[in-house]
């Protein structure tokens, strides 16, 4: 198909001069409508505006410019039809073989802080996923051009080919556009559905659409899945934030695969349950480290402690920029991900040199980074499961004390503290600490006395004292036995959501043991 005449309108109007340059020395007559036109005309182009074809100005601020018979007609025409060609002929319509279009900015305009519904709105592009749509359905006529990128290619082949496009081509970016059109009015929709957008703000928006879509982009494709027979890849989805993995930046090492991106995410989250400087450590999922200190420094040393046999192949996280004493802590250890916001020159050297094989990220490790609620997906057998993120923080003032002891300002912190790592562990988790460090967890188990046995156990191999560390349970204790467990260890002060059909009897076993025993009412399930 040999191209003889372009429309060219674009919002975004990057490389579009030395592109319709380009068309108009192949021959190609261009129309052009607004901004467009005027920017074309201005540096040299030939161009012909689109009111000159239809015979009617642009009207209502340029809402109406291209919706006229005498545009659609040329894009919409099939040429292998006769009656269609004789049609155009009959009413001076021209036909057009090129459509170039990029839409007005919704997307960034919605997500500008503050804007308003009135603002968003004026930035729904009409006429423009018209012309798009219109000559995708029409790609076996015409070739649709919606994104800068893709200007050079179809350059290349115009030149080429004498002015032609293959078969082959029109689809592809009749593919694209289509695609294109399907995100600009998704994002649309999400707009609508959020709290900014409501005109009634009272109205709480629908938490899970129906239907639910959503598209995302390859990110990465991975060097394999959970296994090396399984194929696999990264995708970030388009309306959402740039938070978490989305907004992560490799500065070192080799690629990722599947199950490195699992754990990754795992560290993040705990890491951003800390304000206070902060390390943790993660493998398969589940914390084996985590302390807090004055530095990260001190910090990573205490983590590498909590379990200095687990912490190789793992993946480990700062929350401070990462200095040589992080480095220092980390000598003649593989880790797979190392990950920080910040990197003190001379210790990201020091890694380069050092640690080969490590994986090295900078990202976002800001609670203040994340939107107050996320959805999560999750695929099951012939589905998608979809909930709300476990965002939710420990709240002082709702917690209740049921034991006769109530636990000591040094135990609350230490409380508080095991209740963020317990979160992150796999149910079911027991996890004892101190006011600032892992001391032993037990997680993933079939039952919560095994998760506490383990949880004893794994700190006593590593020499680590149990005596007078804190205990927190992700869900209440069935039974008093896994209580009895870490009470014997030595734990003075335990957590947990309460809601037992033998709450009583696990409370009198706290008293027993001169426990301090908090409910927090809250559950942190993580399957």
């Amino acid at each position: 198909m040999k191209v003889r005449r372009a429309l060219v309108s674009v919002h975004d109007k990057t490389g579009v001069v030395d592109f319709a340059r380009a068309l108009a020395g192949l021959g190609i007559e261009i129309l052009s409508t607004g901004g467009t036109a005027r920017l074309l005309r201005e540096s040299g182009v030939p161009v012909r505006d689109v009111s000159e074809v239809t015979g009617f100005p642009e009207m209502l601020d340029g809402r109406v410019k291209t919706l006229h018979p005498k545009i659609h007609g040329g894009i919409l025409a099939r040429r292998e039809v006769p009656a269609h060609l004789e049609a155009l002929d009959e009413h001076g319509i021209p036909p057009i073989d090129l459509v170039v279009v990029a839409l007005y900015p919704f997307e960034a305009t919605a997500a500008r802080p503050g804007v308003t519904l009135p603002e968003a709105i004026e930035q729904i592009d009409v006429g423009g996923p018209a012309m798009i749509r219109a000559a995708a359905k029409n790609h076996a006529s015409v070739a649709v051009v919606t994104d800068p990128a893709q200007y050079r290619a179809v350059l290349d082949e115009l030149r080429a080919g004498a002015g032609a496009l293959s078969d082959a081509t029109r689809y592809r970016l009749a593919q694209d556009a289509f695609r294109r059109t399907a995100q600009y009015d998704a994002a649309i929709a999400a707009y609508l559905r959020s709290p900014q957008a409501a005109p009634v703000p009272e109205r709480a928006p629908e938490e899970f659409p129906h239907p639910l879509r959503f598209e995302a982009e390859r990110v990465l494709n991975l060097r394999y899945g959970e296994n090396p027979h399984q194929a696999a890849a990264l995708y970030r989805t388009l309306d959402g934030p740039a938070a978490g993995l989305a907004a992560m930046k490799q500065l070192h090492g080799p690629e990722l695969g599947y199950n490195n991106l699992l754990d990754f995410s795992a560290a993040l989250g705990l890491l951003l349950e800390f304000a206070e400087p902060a390390a943790v450590v993660i493998k398969h999922t589940n914390p084996c480290g985590a302390a807090t200190a004055a530095t990260v420094g001190a910090a990573m040393a205490k983590a590498k402690a909590s379990d200095p046999v687990s912490i190789y192949g793992g993946i480990v996280g700062v929350n401070r920029a990462l200095d040589l004493a992080v480095v220092e802590a980390l000598a003649g250890i593989f880790v797979e991900i190392l990950f920080a916001p910040a990197y003190a020159p001379d210790a990201l050297a020091e890694l380069r040199r050092t640690k080969k094989k490590c994986r090295v990220f900078e990202v976002p490790c800001d609670r203040a980074s994340l939107p107050a609620r996320m959805a999560e997906y999750r695929s099951v057998l012939g589905g998608l499961l979809a909930q709300t993120a476990d965002l939710t923080d420990l709240d002082p003032a709702a917690l209740k004390t049921v034991s006769k002891r109530p636990p000591t300002a040094a135990e609350l912190e230490a409380l508080r503290f095991a209740w963020r790592v317990a979160k992150h562990a796999k149910s079911n988790a027991i996890v004892l600490t101190t006011r600032d460090q892992v001391i032993g967890v037990g997680a993933g188990q079939m039952n919560r006395v095994d998760s506490a046995r383990i949880a004893v156990m794994r700190a006593r191999e590593l020499g680590l004292p149990t005596a007078d560390t804190v205990c927190a349970s992700d869900a209440f204790f069935p039974f008093r036995d896994g209580l009895d467990v870490i009470a014997q260890a030595g734990a003075t002060a335990v957590i947990h959501p309460g809601g037992s059909l033998r709450d009583a009897e696990v409370v009198a076993a706290a008293d027993e043991h001169s426990m301090a025993m908090v409910l927090t009412g809250i559950r942190h399930f993580r399957h």
